[in-house]
C-alpha cells in the first residue's frame, strides 16, 4: 500500500510556509501529488449585506477591496508555493501518470470553506492542515474540522516549527476506540515504513475495546515489530503525558482518534483532542 495524493488547503502565508514544508517533505517521500488550495472569498456572499441597509455604492466598495485583498493573497501565496516546491525539488505541475515523481499544483478556487475542504478532502489519502496556532489563523482549525467531521478520511495536522522528518519514529496514541483504530489503519502505510514505532497507553486514557498488546500483535502481523509504554498524566492533563511520552520517544509523527468525547464538550470541558491541538509540535495524523 503507498499513498499518491495530498491535499494542502492554505488561508495566509502567515501559516502556510510550515505546513507546505510537512506537505512537502511527505510528497516527496511517497513521490506522490500535492493539491494545494486556495480558497478565496466568494464576493457573493458580500450582496447580502443589502438587507442590512448599506448603499449599493457601499457593497461594490466592499467587493472591489474584498478582490483586491484576494488578488495580494493568491500572489502572496502562490510565491510561496513556488520557493517551496523548488526547495524541495518538487515538480510544479500535475502528476505524470504511470511515472513515480512527486509533483504539485496550486489550485485557487472560491467558495465555502468547509464545503471545498471536504468535498477533496474525501478523495485524497491525507489532508494536511496547518497548526490551528500557527498566525493565530481560525481558519486553521475550521479546515481541521471540516476534513475530521465531513470528509471520513485522515487529516495530518501540521507542526509549529519545521519538522527534519517524517515517519521515522511513530508513536501511535491508544485509547481502544473506533476512531484510534481508523487513524492506525490511515498510518499504517508510515508504519510499514518506519524505524521504530511505540504504542502509546494509559489507563487514564483507556477506553473499552482491545489493548496496547494487541495492537502491538497486529502491528507485527504487518511485518513491524512495535513496543508500547504507559504514559501517566501531567497536571492531569491526559494530553500533556501523551506529548511528553511522545517527546521521549522522540517521535516525528504520532497517529491519534479524535473526538472520543463530543467536540463541544472538549471546548468546554477540555480534552486530549483539544490539548494536543493546541500543543503538539509534531505532525499528528488524526481521524474521527
Amino acid at each position: 500500500m503507498s499513498v499518491r495524493k495530498f491535499i494542502l488547503p492554505l488561508s495566509n502565508p502567515t501559516s502556510s510556509e510550515v505546513a507546505l514544508h510537512t506537505a512537502l517533505l511527505l510528497t516527496k517521500k511517497w513521490n506522490a501529488h500535492l493539491q494545494v488550495l486556495y480558497i478565496l472569498t466568494d464576493t457573493r456572499d458580500i450582496a447580502p449585506l443589502a438587507s442590512e441597509g448599506m448603499s449599493g455604492a457601499m457593497i461594490q466598495e466592499m467587493i472591489n477591496s474584498a478582490e483586491t485583498e484576494s488578488r495580494a493573497r493568491t500572489l502572496s501565496l502562490q510565491q510561496l508555493f513556488a520557493a517551496a516546491a523548488d526547495e524541495h525539488e518538487v515538480r510544479i505541475g500535475e502528476p505524470a501518470f504511470g511515472t513515480l515523481s512527486p509533483s504539485a499544483s496550486f489550485t485557487p478556487i472560491a467558495g465555502r470553506d468547509d464545503e471545498i475542504i471536504a468535498h477533496h478532502a474525501r478523495l485524497a489519502d491525507l489532508t494536511i492542515v496547518p497548526h490551528p496556532g500557527a498566525g493565530e489563523d481560525v481558519a486553521n482549525a475550521d479546515a481541521l474540522h471540516a476534513v475530521l467531521f465531513d470528509s471520513g478520511r485522515p487529516v495530518l495536522l501540521a507542526p509549529f516549527t519545521r519538522p527534519v522528518s517524517i515517519g521515522k519514529r511513530i508513536a501511535v496514541a491508544w485509547n481502544g476506540l473506533s476512531n484510534a483504530a481508523a487513524a492506525l489503519g490511515s498510518a499504517m502505510p508510515l508504519i510499514r515504513e518506519a524505524e521504530a514505532v511505540r504504542v502509546l497507553t494509559s489507563p487514564e486514557y483507556a477506553r473499552r475495546g482491545p489493548g496496547a498488546e494487541e495492537v502491538v500483535d497486529y502491528i507485527a502481523h504487518q511485518g513491524v515489530t512495535a513496543d508500547r509504554v504507559t504514559f501517566s498524566s501531567i497536571d492531569r492533563e491526559i494530553g500533556a503525558g501523551l506529548l511528553r511520552a511522545a517527546e521521549d520517544f522522540q517521535a516525528d509523527l504520532m497517529s491519534m482518534g479524535a473526538y472520543s468525547s463530543s467536540r463541544l464538550r472538549e471546548l468546554i470541558l477540555g480534552g486530549v483532542t483539544r490539548y494536543v491541538l493546541e500543543n503538539a509540535d509534531l505532525p499528528v495524523l488524526m481521524n474521527r
